[in-house]
């Protein structure tokens, strides 16, 4: 489909608006993964009718390493009059904070830094050299998961299990081209509860399989049991664990620029405080931690609220957004558990109007940055990925015009 054919010219849109506009603060959820990587949800319908049910207006697609669920998110999106914001997810590595043993967003590995792309191109556009480095990426992520399957299989000979695992089946049943190690874990699970009946003789099955150590898991919590495959198996010292290769991790300032040549924003997705109430290295002060991003070039940050408690989301989400940065929050829906699309803190605590407002505000500065580069070939960020804060207001109301117009018509 042609999306950006949907809105009239940007002089009628804004008109449009002036005269449509109510001034609602609309539900946003900007980071959701789909099949297309890994997702709790069976497809894109499952989650946007999810969205629709929940009042949610803005959904941002954010798959790991791929686009290829663009069509579709959008297509789905509109049938259901809901903004489509089209991002993505890569996981980095800056050589600088691993030799200083810096942990940044991921709270085990040194350097290890996940990034977004928020308001992506689509028709998504990624030119060579560019797209030869994610494909790259992307068949030794597969190969590592492939190599997985292949010692946990050794292991289900060893144990005498009845049954192996076929990775090609995985692939191609369970997912859209991308296989991660929670599909093997899914497909571990699904084949155990097909080969033993009850619930003792799989309990047996997983203490066998985990070298005499118990299901933590109710047997009938799919989800949680999954979890405990990958941690016991799949995950560092684990029987299958396999380690990633270098090859399968892109320098974090080629990812940004990766993230910029497809047409979006570099964006940090914070970690912030844990259930303790702690920090990595990285993300402590906040006051350091802006400058740093300054410094390389990122101007867009992201939360994944249920991680985090109210009172640290609003400290940091007011900081950043105060200070000039596009806030945006989400999801995830990368694991096997369903939650709500609508977005909540930790605890299930309700998003304050404070949180709300800074998350609307930056899906609607997104949403005017795709418009504008499949319109006029510059959003929000130029060439080199710096933004005009002077343009901010502009670009949010354009987005506002942008996510009424669909959700009016």
């Amino acid at each position: 489909m042609d999306f950006w054919k949907i809105f009239p010219e940007k002089e009628e849109l804004l008109k449009w608006f002036e005269e449509n506009g109510d001034g609602q603060v609309r539900l946003v959820n900007a980071h959701m993964h789909t099949p297309y990587s890994f997702s709790a949800f069976t497809d894109i319908a499952q989650a946007l009718n999810m969205a629709v049910n929940e009042n949610v207006k803005i959904v941002g697609i954010n798959d790991f390493y791929t686009t290829n669920g663009y069509s579709e998110w959008a297509e789905v999106c509109v049938e259901r009059k809901i903004f489509p914001l089209f991002n993505i997810e890569y996981i980095s590595l800056n050589s600088s904070d691993q030799a200083a043993g810096i942990k940044v967003n991921d709270p085990n590995n040194p350097g290890r830094t996940y990034l977004s792309g928020k308001g992506l191109s689509f028709p998504a556009k990624l030119e060579k050299p560019y797209s030869t480095k994610l494909n790259s990426v992307l068949k030794e992520s597969n190969l590592q998961v492939q190599q997985m399957c292949t010692k946990l299989n050794e292991l289900l000979v060893k144990i005498n299990a009845g049954f192996q695992l076929d990775y090609d089946a995985i692939k191609s049943g369970m997912t859209k081209g991308m296989v991660r190690e929670r599909h093997i874990a899914k497909a571990l699970r699904t084949r155990v509860n097909h080969n033993f009946v009850t619930a003792f003789e799989r309990k047996l099955f997983y203490k066998t399989v985990f070298g005499g150590k118990e299901l933590k898991s109710d047997i009938g919590n799919s989800a949680a049991v999954e979890n405990e495959i990958r941690g016991n198996l799949l995950k560092a010292g684990g029987a299958a664990f396999i380690p990633e290769s270098p090859e399968a991790f892109l320098d974090m300032e080629m990812v940004c620029k990766m993230i910029i040549e497809s047409g979006g924003i570099p964006t940090y997705p914070f970690l912030a405080d844990d259930n303790n109430g702690k920090f990595t290295d990285f993300e402590a002060p906040k006051e350091t931690v802006i400058e740093i991003l300054k410094e390389r070039n990122i101007c867009s940050v992201e939360f994944i609220t249920t991680r985090n408690s109210i009172e640290v989301l609003e400290a940091y989400a007011d900081y950043f957004n105060t200070n000039g940065f596009v806030v945006t929050f989400g999801s995830e829906h990368n694991t096997p558990a369903m939650e709500p699309i609508e977005l909540f803190a930790r605890n299930n605590t309700p998003l304050s109007p404070l949180l709300l407002e800074i998350n609307y505000e930056g899906a609607c500065i997104t949403a005017a940055h795709q418009y504008l580069v499949a319109t006029e070939g510059v959003g929000y960020i130029d060439a080199d990925g710096k933004p005009d804060p002077d343009k901010r207001a502009e670009f949010t109301t354009l987005g506002k015009a942008l996510i009424e117009y669909i959700t009016k018509n």
